[in-house]
């Protein structure tokens, strides 16, 4: 029965948590690798002791894996043998009293202001034409503005933008839905870029309107993720920005801390951001402490 245990499993962590498909894909490599471990053991999930789940931890340690690799390694495992103790197909959990490796507080890779403009300047000339540079001109203040996360920018139905809204809804993590504000410039960006795409739409005399706000011909039907990471390293350079030190994901930061940083409520991003508990969007206030603490040592005249 053991090889028939990651399916089963994936399939109630798709049900339960209506978990995203990189999520799924996730799990399901750290199990098959789990399960060639122990199968060079001779084993399998259902004999497999704690001492070998220890054992694999440490290998994971010896092929140069980093702490938070590794630890959601051990976190699949723990929640397959959690899934099969209450399928009643193991009467004893080997993996339940295990700790993971303790993970570091990490700060956050954020930009500066100036580096923020300098990127919604540069997106303004970044395309192969007047239409790419509408989009990622559009792309660039949306993402800037509602600190969406790409997935959700990406996919963003063209509906939802319809009518010059103020707030747009936006339906993130499990299905979560909330609403995020426009800010000027966007608004400003979003309204160019559709007109145009409409524009074009017309011009495809009958072809089926993509449901999308960012279209493409690929599988998905819209801009993928991978598309758009690259897309912001165009960008970066066009703004003389490092582009190893931006991603999607920075400018969400970006929006995060700028905010903070204005005054704005801890309550109020952490309903902006999507996250689940304000404990994930405290990490914020450390990235501004530790900017001050930058500010005096590069200023203060008794630094030295």
């Amino acid at each position: 029965m053991a090889h028939q245990w990651i399916h089963p499993f994936l399939e109630a962590i798709r049900a339960e948590r209506d978990a995203a498909d990189n999520t799924i894909q996730a799990y399901y490599r750290d199990l098959v690798d789990f399960q060639e471990f122990l199968a060079d053991k001779n084993r399998d999930f259902t004999d497999a002791s704690r001492s070998d789940v220890e054992s694999y931890i440490v290998e994971l340690d010896t092929r140069g894996m980093a702490e938070t690799t590794r630890a959601r390694h051990l976190s699949s495992i723990k929640q397959l043998y959690r899934f099969a103790f209450e399928e009643d197909w193991i009467t004893d959990n080997p993996a339940m009293q295990i700790k993971g490796p303790k993970k570091k507080k990490h700060l956050p890779d954020t930009m500066s202001e100036a580096d923020v403009n300098a990127m919604l300047e540069a997106a303004t000339i970044t395309g192969r034409n007047d239409f790419d540079k509408l989009r990622n001109t559009c792309l660039m203040q949306m993402l800037y503005a509602t600190g969406m996360r790409v997935t959700e920018l990406v996919s963003l139905p063209v509906n939802a933008v319809r009518g010059d809204p103020e707030m747009l809804l936006i339906k993130g993590k499990g299905g979560k839905e909330r609403l995020v504000p426009l800010s000027t410039p966007a608004k400003l960006a979003l309204a160019v870029y559709l007109r145009e795409r409409d524009l074009r739409q017309d011009a495809k005399k009958g072809a089926p309107e993509s449901r999308f706000l960012f279209p493409s011909g690929g599988k998905l039907g819209h801009l993928t993720r991978i598309r758009f990471y690259t897309l912001i390293k165009e960008i970066a350079l066009k703004a003389n920005i490092d582009p190893a030190k931006v991603t999607p994901h920075t400018l969400r930061h970006a929006f995060a801390t700028h905010l903070l940083a204005n005054g704005a409520d801890l309550r109020v991003i952490q309903m902006l951001l999507g996250h689940a508990d304000v404990a994930t969007t405290e990490i914020y206030t450390h990235v501004l402490d530790e900017k001050l603490r930058e500010l005096v040592f590069e200023h203060h005249p008794l630094a030295d």
